[in-house]
């Protein structure tokens, strides 16, 4: 038996490989030998709005997680860094009392919780990227009331109390920045801190989360960055982390940077090593099931890689899309959020990566990542509904995407797809009709790897993708490679359909909960590797792939 029918012999009685007499055809095209530039590692930026669960038992284990896909290379956002409080977080809420007054009104500073955070980030070997906020208690021009008591169902226009308001002092504001950034340059070092992100402020063209006009975010921005080159004249500065990439916010900002009055100096523009701003999906509960939105999000990608790309001084700055998510409130729950817990969530997000790669090759931009504002809320139900990458330390399917993007290359190589919808009929009409089975490949010494995707907006069965996958480019491969596959899909890497499968436990004995972190490790669909025959430097492989899908084959060799 040949080795490309032994693999898919073995695919075939795992019950993966037989294709549904409904089955479509899919040929992907892969050349090895034919380089398109690098493959930035975009997928390495993850946030939440609550930094204290950093420390708490499930987030410094999912912490682990992450910064073993790419170590010191992960970064981790987290809002309310400055916010006022003891350190108890909430929906929506997190606090590190770091600025604080005396009975005489003299500024103390205090930086044991957020000593706490950002260590547990290096022990992880992850760095911060640092959101310079919120606005401390005593510093705010409407401190009351200060902390809100929003919960999942509330309005969410209510979150924005005394927190979200501008300074009383711009220096009092800069001198608490220059002194956070001084203490971390102490603490860990000028080389160390010079390789952190640093912005200010969240959506600060929303009232939820600012209380003031553009030109008073520009202050509050032009001081904040002053005070950190101050204190680390080579650190990484940028922002804005605005909402939504077709805003008039974020093209005020860029004008500010390149050519506005600083107000902290004096001098022309702002300093600025990176650009933000956020993309977000628009799902919908449609006749009895879940509707994706990919379509929305992709458009404010679109929309601001146009913006930048139109500022000449600015057009070439490296850029963080510091918050790209299927929706837009992670706590928030919803009939139409039911994506969450579920493959279709790690099956947009493989295609959403993807996609925004593209965007950025198009508009000949610098993306350097995409941030997935998603982490845990610790001990809730399982699998309660939030936008979590793990649930009381089980981890759910879309967190097995960034384990597969972690083991691509950094060389992207030719990849087409007879299955793959352009990114125009995308953006104008979504994934509507057929779906989109797309492809993503990159090579490295000794090994390429392919990622394949089956996506569709609608939460609802579909017939398989039977896909044909050719490769050449393999001379220097030899006879024969080895060949991984590993799935995620409605049984492999899926903790939510095992905990289904067991009958939805709420308290999973000793041998469930074990039974469920395997389940929720990244699943190979053969015991060991298979070998795949190499003929002209050229291999085929057939294999079948579910809707919802996602599949890496990491082809592998040994390199002269």
């Amino acid at each position: 038996m040949s080795g490309i029918r032994a693999l898919s012999f073995v695919i075939a009685a795992l019950g993966c490989g037989a294709a549904a007499a409904d089955a479509f055809p899919v040929r992907i095209e892969v050349d090895a030998g034919h380089a398109l530039g690098s493959l930035p590692p975009v997928w390495r930026f993850f946030g939440a709005d609550e930094p204290n669960y950093a420390t708490m038992k499930d987030g410094r284990r999912l912490l682990a997680e992450l910064g073993a896909l790419r170590p010191n290379e992960v970064y981790f956002r987290a809002h309310n860094l400055l916010t006022t409080g003891d350190g108890t977080p909430a929906y929506k809420w997190g606090s590190t009392n770091a600025y604080t007054e005396d009975a005489a009104g003299h500024p103390v500073y205090d930086w044991t919780i957020l000593d706490r955070i950002f260590d547990t980030y290096r022990a992880c070997g992850i760095r911060p990227y640092v959101e310079i906020g919120f606005m401390p208690e005593a510093l705010s021009i409407h401190p009351e009331p200060y902390k809100h008591e929003w919960r999942p169902g509330g309005p969410y226009g209510t979150i924005g109390t005394g927190w979200s308001y501008p300074p009383t002092d711009y220096h009092q504001w800069a001198e608490l920045v220059y002194r956070w950034v001084n203490h971390c340059v102490g603490r860990y070092g000028a080389a160390e801190v010079a390789q952190w992100y640093f912005e200010v402020w969240n959506e600060a063209n929303l009232d939820a989360y600012f209380h003031g006009t553009p030109e008073e975010f520009y202050r509050l921005h032009d001081f904040a960055v002053d005070a950190v080159r101050r204190a680390l004249p080579g650190a990484r500065v940028g922002g804005p982390d605005s909402a939504g990439g077709g805003t008039a916010f974020l093209s005020g900002f860029l004008e500010h940077c390149a050519s506005g009055t600083n107000f902290a100096t004096g001098a022309r523009g702002a300093p600025v090593d990176f650009l933000s701003f956020h993309a977000k999906g628009r799902p919908e509960f449609v006749d009895g099931h879940v509707r994706m939105g990919l379509a929305a999000q992709l458009k404010d990608v679109d929309s601001a890689f146009r913006r930048i790309a139109a500022v000449p001084a600015l057009r070439h700055k490296p850029i963080v899309i510091g918050e790209s998510d299927p929706d837009g409130c992670a706590a928030c729950l919803g009939p139409q959020l039911g994506y969450r817990p579920t493959a279709l969530y790690a099956c947009y997000t493989a295609d959403c990566l993807a996609r925004e790669m593209e965007l950025a090759t198009r508009h000949e931009v610098s993306l350097e990542g995409a941030l997935t504002w998603a982490f845990e809320f610790e001990d809730q139900p399982y699998f309660s509904g939030q936008r979590v990458l793990a649930t009381e330390g089980i981890d759910l399917p879309v967190l097995n995407v960034f384990r597969m993007y972690s083991r691509l290359g950094a060389r992207q190589v030719a990849a087409t797809s007879s299955g793959e919808r352009p990114i125009e009929e995308i953006e104008r009409q979504g994934v509507r009709g057929a779906p989109d089975v797309g492809t993503l490949a990159s090579a490295s010494p000794g090994q390429l790897a392919i990622l394949v995707w089956h996506y569709h907006d609608d939460d609802l069965p579909g017939p398989e993708a039977e896909v044909n996958l050719s490769v050449q480019g393999l001379a220097a491969a030899g006879a024969s490679v080895g060949v991984e596959h590993f799935r995620i899909d409605g049984s492999h890497s899926n903790s939510f359909a095992a905990w289904q499968a067991m009958g939805s436990p709420t308290a999973p004995n000793a041998a469930q909960y074990f039974a469920l972190q395997r389940a929720g490790r990244l699943q190979s669909l053969t015991d060991k590797p298979a070998s795949v025959a190499v003929s002209g430097g050229q291999a085929e492989l057939h294999f079948a792939l579910p809707r919802q899908g996602v599949s890496l084959l990491v082809f592998h060799w040994r390199s002269g």
